[in-house]
């Protein structure tokens, strides 16, 4: 595709394109009628995007000059969508360090218009995070390229972190013993708001190089929000019982044992709230019109939400993003691989059931529908990993009957998918080595053929006796997954169904 082909005569560049964010902001663009290329780290984590076929991928690391450079050449608009939000002690100097790599790449390829978007700036002392967010604003607005930051509170919109912490903690918890920051005031915007900016931003005038608050119409207490979001969910009023203690790493636990969303993502957004987020100007609507409905309220963006939650249609989650840490080594396929042990566990059985049935089976698998085996094991290991500041079992699926590569499954993530053939998850849980799961499927001489794989490479001394202190329930997880997967299939064979739906796994269901 010659993406340059475009009645703009402008190429614009999309960072982040895998993350929340930026796999929204791509169609809206090219809706838009603008050419779009993509950076990202591995163009195999865009493939199976519906647009992936209408931009230009390139490969590129923002902390690497040369590679940054190069995806940089030509274009005109760059979007700056990078963030270390949920690692580590050292999250701040790497978005020190990608931001000024891109800005200076930027500068030196001729590009016209950065645009960041970033957090507000609270008049009182910033979290570590919202710190580094302005800090990477103000590296753009002083690169040398025309740059606007946006800077917006919560977001409000499918799959967006902040909209899953308070869907989760509203829905489970009828009444709530809550930390003081449920009263700080705070201005949501809509996901559909934040992106009709984004676009808008790309045609501000050349002189324009500053910061702009925006948000919606609406200034709220987390604590209203709850209320609210329990009014449009048909919920009953919340109690809300606000305590003056809970320090933020206390109530990013507290939101990490209720919600899908980690500890190490929780406190940053939990810290964020403790200041009041609200929109000191309003500048932009001298440039931008307001978005084409008008600016879209609290209560629509939760129905909006919502609407999208219920119908499987979520575009994007906030797990699309790579989780600071986790391990992105490919499966090594070569049996005589360098990497030194390669533990596996191998099973098979034939499936009484076509191949379409058994493949909605191991394309739907996690989330809602478990993991056909052990359900207790499996909550408890999740559990596990949550109170090791790993991401748990629950962050579960953005579709519930297809995928695609580099979403999550609960604590896996998609590193390949061949439908009809393969899916192979890597483990994101925190364990002293890399793990996949492979599931496959093959058909021959009329007979259905599941095949189901487990590898581990050990790391060091701690890698060999995990493997070997777990491998006695290798057959209650491992084999009761592989029977159970087979099960589902052909009772869905029988219901005359192709959807596993409420097929009955080993042992009691799936959690």
């Amino acid at each position: 595709m010659d993406v340059r082909e475009d009645a703009t005569g402008r190429l614009f560049l999309v960072t982040g394109a895998g993350g929340y964010i930026g796999g929204r902001l791509v169609p809206e663009l090219l809706r838009a009628g603008h050419p779009v290329r993509c950076m990202v780290r591995s163009a195999r984590r865009l493939r199976d995007h519906p647009w992936a076929g209408d931009v230009e991928i390139v490969e590129a690391d923002a902390t690497d000059p040369h590679s940054t450079r190069r995806a940089l050449d030509g274009v005109d608009v760059a979007y700056y969508l990078i963030h270390a939000i949920g690692g580590g002690g050292g999250f701040a100097e790497a978005d020190r360090r990608a931001a000024r790599t891109f800005a200076a790449a930027a500068r030196d390829a001729g590009a016209r218009r950065l645009v960041y978007l970033g957090g507000m700036e609270p008049e009182e002392e910033l979290s570590p995070h919202l710190r580094s967010r302005a800090e990477v604003g103000r590296i753009m607005l002083d690169a040398g390229v025309p740059a606007v930051w946006l800077r917006a509170a919560v977001i409000i919109g499918s799959g967006s972190a902040s909209f899953e912490m308070l869907r989760y903690l509203t829905e489970r918890l009828p009444v709530m013993v809550t930390p003081r920051w449920v009263r700080s005031r705070i201005q949501p915007i809509a996901i559909r708001d934040v992106l009709h900016y984004l676009v808008a931003a790309a045609d501000l005038p050349a002189d324009v190089n500053r910061g702009f608050d925006i948000g919606g119409p609406d200034v709220l207490t987390y604590a209203d929000m709850m209320h609210r979001y329990a009014a449009v969910a048909g919920l009953k009023r919340r109690v809300i019982v606000p305590v003056p203690v809970l320090s933020p790493w206390l109530s990013s636990l507290w939101v990490g044992a209720i919600t899908p969303v980690p500890g190490g993502l929780a406190r940053p957004l939990v810290e964020s709230l403790r200041n009041e987020v609200v929109r000191r100007e309003h500048d932009i609507d001298r440039y931008v019109p307001p978005p084409p409905d008008g600016p879209t309220g609290f209560e629509r963006a939760v129905s909006l939400a919502l609407r999208r939650v219920r119908d499987a249609d979520v575009a994007t989650r906030w797990s699309s993003a790579s989780v600071p840490g986790a391990p992105s080594d490919p499966l090594p396929t070569d049996p005589d691989w360098a990497g030194g042990s390669l533990y596996t566990d191998e099973r098979s059985r034939e499936v009484n059931a076509s191949g379409e049935r058994l493949w909605a089976v191991i394309e739907g698998i996690g989330g809602e529908r478990g993991w056909y085996s052990f359900p207790i094991a499996w909550r408890a290991r999740g559990a596990v990993d949550r109170l090791v500041g790993g991401v748990g079992l629950r962050r579960g699926r953005r579709d519930p009957r297809r995928l695609r590569i580099g979403e999550t499954v609960d604590f896996w993530r998609v590193e390949e998918i061949e439908p009809g053939r393969l899916l192979r998850l890597r483990a994101e849980m925190r364990l002293p080595g890399l793990a996949w799961l492979e599931l496959g499927m093959a058909q021959q001489d009329g007979r259905t053929r599941f095949t189901q794989r487990a590898l581990f490479h050990p790391r060091g001394l701690a890698g060999h006796a995990y493997w070997w202190a777990f491998r006695p329930f290798h057959d209650r997880v491992f084999g009761g997954m592989c029977r159970g997967i087979a099960r589902a299939a052909e009772q869905a064979r029988t219901s005359g169904t192709s959807r596993p739906g409420t097929a009955v796994p080993e042992r009691g269901g799936a959690k």
